[in-house]
């Protein structure tokens, strides 16, 4: 949920003049921090972010170690210390506060935030010192995104002989959506304790969790390895961290149990003669999505239209990333043919201009949008279609519950769960392995073949595959480490595409990862 906003928003007015007034804001500072809804804060330079107008909206753009991103902005402050952009995107989807700090003014605030971190990482110590009557040998924050930014995990290290332990939580906001980069960084630490030469051995994690994430937890524990779940214990700490108390673990058969609402029948939308008439402007590159309303077009996997009946009437929409969308009609012409126009110069391969925000925005979603074309490029033994893409298996909201990327069907009956990255990401695996046990708890009440998710196809009495796929230079260094770490007869494969899947993808490498 985004945080509340203290802050008073100067709405844009005047497109052009509000993005000169933030170039020059911009340009004043060489460094600067940005967090988004008060999360951990990315260090950029002045040259990674840009603020533009176009089709009578106000865009900011900003490249980081985490990808690319764009955001519509409708109103913004600059308070003396930091400016504060009112922000959306996806088509005024996801609302949020964007925060950018100097680099001079965020050292205080970083060293604030560092302080209260470390404070808490050592009442955990305190905490769980007592709870076992050991001595704490250890107590510090894990490393941040950057160099001179605080860790969001405790690392603590007890002593109790005759044995070391490992201890770890979550020092900063707790929310389930993290769960999966918690996961990644312990285990990828407790795998560095393990090899670690000190005497005595560390042979034991103890990973502290609040309730509302212990359920996320115990899900991905019990889907590691044996060796390694054996392991590792988790905690619950009250509201109030005061009090510590054993949490039982999940058996397999748990995860089973949860009741799941049915998938609805899949009713494909037959395409308007309107829609029909835009997809001809651009047919290799527009695709078009059905959705409960009506029609969505998107150009690239970039959504850019939307259709809707009206009045016994088709009508469409049209505008990108958050912007008034507008409708399809004569005093509107001109901006539609712009768009299209833009779409077709720098949401291409071809693009001269590889910084600009329509080329670099919603990369995952074009790499998607080649693959619907033609999924065997990934995998001759997949069926064409029926192909689900952006997969949802249960309501989104406070579960954190994310869409799949790719949810497809092998010749031989096998489901198989796709993950899509462009940029290196260090949760990919647990992502991939969450999508699996959703996929796999349909799939064993019958759910996916009395949907006819996949037509009068038989689904077999097999589990999931999970397929993990980048391009060949963009996966996670720590990506083999913690695929290794998932239970074997979770079978993930490793897909390397080609660095420049835009021009088509061609897979470069498969292998598996966890046998």
């Amino acid at each position: 949920m985004p945080l509340p906003n203290p802050f008073q928003f100067k709405p844009v007015s005047d497109v052009c003049r509000d993005a000169d007034a933030l170039r020059e804001l911009a340009a004043a500072h060489t460094d600067w921090f940005i967090s988004i809804d008060g999360r951990a804060p990315l260090n950029v330079n002045k040259d990674e972010f840009e603020f533009s107008a176009a089709h009578a909206r106000l865009i900011f753009s900003c490249w980081t170690e985490t990808g690319s991103t764009a955001w519509h902005v409708k109103g913004w402050n600059w308070t003396g210390e930091k400016l504060v952009l009112q922000a959306s995107r996806r088509m005024g989807a996801e609302v949020a506060t964007v925060e950018l700090i100097p680099r001079a003014s965020a050292k205080a605030i970083v060293a604030s935030i560092a302080a209260a971190r470390q404070e808490r990482c050592e009442k955990l110590a305190t905490l769980v010192s007592d709870y076992l009557s050991a001595k704490v040998e250890k107590s510090a924050l894990s490393p941040g995104i950057r160099r001179d930014q605080p860790g969001r995990y405790a690392r603590i290290i007890l002593r109790l002989p005759p044995e070391r332990i490992a201890v770890t939580g979550i020092v900063a906001e707790s929310d389930v959506r993290n769960v999966d980069s918690l996961f990644s960084s312990t285990l990828l630490w407790f795998q560095r304790m393990l090899q670690s030469p000190k005497r005595p051995h560390i042979q034991r994690l103890l990973l502290v969790v609040e309730r509302q994430i212990i359920d996320a937890a115990r899900q991905r524990h019990v889907l590691l390895r044996d060796s390694l779940r054996e392991r590792i214990e988790i905690l619950l700490i009250d509201e109030h961290w005061n009090e510590i108390t054993p949490v039982a673990r999940f058996e397999r058969k748990q995860l089973w149990r949860k009741r799941l609402t049915r998938f609805p029948p899949v009713n494909e939308a037959e395409a308007s003669h309107q829609t029909e008439g835009v997809v001809t402007y651009a047919p290799s590159a527009i695709d078009t999505v059905a959705s409960r309303h009506g029609q969505t077009l998107r150009y690239h996997g970039l959504p850019f239209a939307r259709v809707r009946r009206v009045m016994n009437q088709d009508r469409i929409w049209f505008g990108i990333e958050g912007s008034r969308r507008r409708s399809l009609d004569e005093y509107h012409t001109r901006d539609w043919l712009k768009l299209l126009r833009d779409l077709g110069e720098y949401r291409s391969a071809d693009c001269r201009d590889r910084r600009h925000w329509l080329y670099r925005a919603s990369g995952e979603a074009w790499l998607e949008s080649i693959l619907r074309r033609d999924i065997t490029k990934l995998d001759p033994g997949l069926i064409i279609a029926p192909l689900h893409a952006q997969f949802r298996t249960s309501h989104g909201g406070p579960t954190g519950a994310r869409p799949i990327d790719l949810l497809a069907l092998r010749h031989d009956g096998r489901l198989v769960v796709i993950e899509l990255k462009v940029n290196e990401d260090r949760e990919h695996v647990f992502q991939g392995v969450d999508y699996w046990r959703r996929v796999e708890a349909h799939r064993r009440r019958g759910h996916i073949s009395s949907a006819k998710l996949f037509g009068d196809r038989e689904i077999s009495d097999e589990s999931p595959l999970v397929y993990l796929v980048a391009p060949t230079l963009h996966f996670h260094p720590s990506f083999r480490t913690l695929a290794q770490t998932i239970a074997p007869d979770i079978e993930i494969y490793r897909f390397d595409i080609n660095e420049n899947w835009r021009y088509g993808v061609r897979v470069v490498r498969r292998e598996r990862v966890n046998a």
